[in-house]
């Protein structure tokens, strides 16, 4: 199949969607698909464009995953705010509709089986439904975050008649695409709360590569490099550093651990929120700050926790499903998130982890501590951890599943049977 992806991240981004949509172009191009990709240059999550590429200028290239396969990538000028607010995020996304939209409609030429646009950004989505109709593709559009949803509730814009325009405008969007998937169950409930019926809704849910995501049998070289001993218990938050993840709740709780001498914080990452949270942070001394890590030190990253901890604001539950939980998981490693009963991370932490309320310093405090406590329960809930990982989250089922649906959307085949969880 000719599949066209267009979104606003793409690889060689590290987290959140650059990281899957690197890693589902990189399995379909290995499995003979042809794949083209219209982005931005990488900025994320540091809200900087990365050395060697150019916020202002067009640029092509081909993306290589291995000595076999590779996509042609085209990346659009895009504005990055160094502090991204409401309204700077909304010029932001602009700016890269309107640069990619002539590069994107160039493409009918090449008359694309498939226009799959990713959410984060919308702002796309009336494009990539004229690409369709211009080149007679099927038309495929994968939530990964509800913006629209998550940019009111979460006060980045305000209400009134502008929600109840957005609102109406994203209903009218999402029932002109052929196929809307998204990532968990419940989401895919929210979706058919937007008027999308059982026959247009796909579960696409990220994955763990669980070969290169392991539990180690010996201990992880970060500790060295940190200066950690034998007996420091580590609780690791490792990922996006950004605003609307709640991360002062870690800092808040790390306050309440210091006289716990042997539980030792580490916040690894790059965002927004991180100069804000490090000054939060600062003269704590169960307090250590890493970087973002390259991809080839994730799994040495991921098994320097005893425990990962896992933020999740109350106004942004079920709005958005943490990407960085399927490490979390593969690494087979105790996890305690802040998330309510019945959201879609409160569910899974009901069955491999410990659940906490969301923003709740002190009950979260009080978990890490009883764990950091308890080996035998740390592992068993680690075990549980990667068990959970394995059964549900492999890279290649879900993913032949994705192309199961593609093949079913392109050539009028029968549609796969959804796993029962």
């Amino acid at each position: 199949m000719r599949i066209l992806l267009y979104g606003i991240n793409f690889a060689p981004e590290l987290t959140g969607i650059g990281k899957y949509s690197g890693e589902m172009t990189a399995w379909l191009t290995a499995r003979g698909h042809d794949v083209r990709v219209i982005t931005a240059p990488p900025y994320y999550p540091d809200w900087r464009v990365a050395d060697g590429y150019s916020s202002w200028r067009y640029r092509r290239e081909f993306w290589r995953f291995d000595e076999q396969s590779c996509a042609r990538v085209w990346r659009c000028p895009i504005w990055v705010p160094r502090q991204p607010s409401g309204k700077k995020r909304l010029l932001h996304l602009a700016s890269f509709a309107l640069s990619s939209f002539p590069v994107a409609l160039a493409q009918a030429r090449w008359r694309p089986d498939v226009v799959m646009t990713v959410e984060p950004t919308l702002a796309v989505s009336p494009i990539a439904l004229l690409l369709a109709r211009l080149s007679g593709a099927k038309s495929w559009l994968h939530v990964q975050d509800f913006e629209v949803d998550a940019a009111f509730g979460m006060g980045l814009l305000g209400g009134g008649r502008l929600k109840k325009w957005a609102m109406g405008r994203e209903r009218a969007l999402l029932a002109r695409f052929d196929r809307i998937s998204t990532i968990s169950d419940r989401m895919m409930d929210r979706l058919a709360e937007k008027g999308v019926g059982d026959g247009a809704r796909v579960l696409f849910q990220n994955w763990a590569d669980v070969h290169s995501i392991h539990p180690l049998e010996e201990p992880s070289g970060f500790r060295r490099e940190l200066g950690l001993g034998d007996a420091a218990v580590v609780v690791l938050y490792s990922g996006n550093l950004g605003e609307k993840q709640g991360l002062e709740v870690l800092v808040e709780a790390a306050e309440q651990t210091v006289s716990e001498g042997d539980v030792i914080w580490v916040l690894a990452g790059a965002g927004s929120a991180r100069a804000r949270l490090e000054a939060m942070s600062s003269g704590f001394s169960n307090v250590r700050w890493l970087p973002l890590q390259p991809v080839e030190k994730l799994n040495e990253l991921l098994n320097l926790a005893d425990i990962h901890v896992l933020p999740q604001r109350a106004d942004a539950a079920d709005l958005v499903m943490p990407s960085k939980l399927t490490g979390m998981l593969a690494s087979g490693r105790a996890i305690v998130a802040t998330a309510a009963e019945g959201t879609q991370v409160g569910q899974v932490m009901d069955e491999c982890g410990l659940r906490v309320p969301p923003g709740d310093a002190r009950a979260l405090a009080g978990a890490v501590t009883g764990l950091a406590r308890d080996e035998s329960r740390r592992r068993a809930l680690g075990a549980k951890a990667r068990a959970y990982a394995e059964k549900h989250l492999g890279y290649d089922s879900i993913m032949a599943h994705f192309e199961a649906e593609l093949n079913a959307l392109v050539h009028g085949t029968q549609r796969p049977i959804a796993e029962e969880k």
